[in-house]
């Protein structure tokens, strides 16, 4: 069974989930590859995805809500996964949903969405997002949650591993 994980990433800590959850799916026995979503052209070849995006003004990034719309007819074939990450601070704010998940839940058939949160690092920030978490009070670190997005992806790792398809693979 061949997995794509593909998140949007603006500064990397999207991207690191990404790969964690690839090497999570790796460690557990499926075919894994992690790609950008601007680097799929094609789902040809895939028994699942698990997209991402990190969220900002409370919503995907364009590049992976591209992805879904250029793959729509083959991810919705597919077993899906979705997950965002962007809340930051102790507990994680915000708590809601990107606006445009539902949506992307719609056109995919996704199983699941889970919301992780996310990490700021002010050094690779440009001038507009400083403004912005400046304003909000928004606390600088690394909030992303590895026990919980590990636990997650084994998971998913265990419903493929269930699936009728997979007994073949």
């Amino acid at each position: 069974m061949k997995v794509l994980v593909s998140a949007a990433s603006r500064h990397g800590a999207t991207a690191e989930i990404a790969r964690t959850i690839g090497e999570t799916l790796t460690e557990a026995g499926l075919g894994v590859v992690v790609l950008p979503p601007d680097a799929v052209t094609t789902l040809d070849g895939y028994d699942a995805a698990v997209l991402g995006s990190g969220i900002y003004v409370g919503h995907w990034m364009d590049t992976a809500k591209h992805l879904v719309e250029r793959h729509a007819a083959e991810l919705a074939s597919l077993p899906v996964w979705l997950f965002s990450s962007g809340p930051i601070g102790d507990p994680p704010k915000p708590e809601e949903d990107p606006v445009d998940v539902t949506e992307i839940i719609g056109t995919t058939h996704a199983r699941e969405h889970r919301l992780f949160a996310g990490k700021v690092d002010k050094a690779v920030l440009g001038l507009g997002e400083k403004v912005i978490l400046k304003a909000v009070r928004a606390p600088e670190g690394d909030f992303r949650p590895w026990d919980d997005v590990r636990e997650w992806t084994r998971g998913i790792a265990a419903a493929l591993k269930a699936e009728p398809t997979a007994a073949g693979a």
